[in-house]
């Protein structure tokens, strides 16, 4: 559980690298901004639901068709 409050530190450097080298943007506010945005999105989600029993956390991510949910 901890790790998903660190995932968007730990894709943002990925993604800044492979696009350093993918692409070769030399204006350091593009790539910043564009490294933000598409580790935005591939981060995952996390959402409090209410249920009947209780509240529950739910875990929302880009590569998967169900969500996950945590007591």
């Amino acid at each position: 559980m901890k790790l998903l409050k660190y995932i968007y530190w730990i894709i943002f450097p990925l993604i800044l690298f492979i696009l350093d080298v993918v692409l070769n943007i030399e204006n350091f506010f593009m790539r910043t901004f564009t490294t933000s945005a598409i580790a935005f999105f591939l981060s995952p989600k996390k959402k409090k639901i209410k249920i009947q029993t209780g509240e529950k956390t739910q875990i929302t991510w880009f590569f998967l068709k169900e969500p996950i949910f945590l007591n």
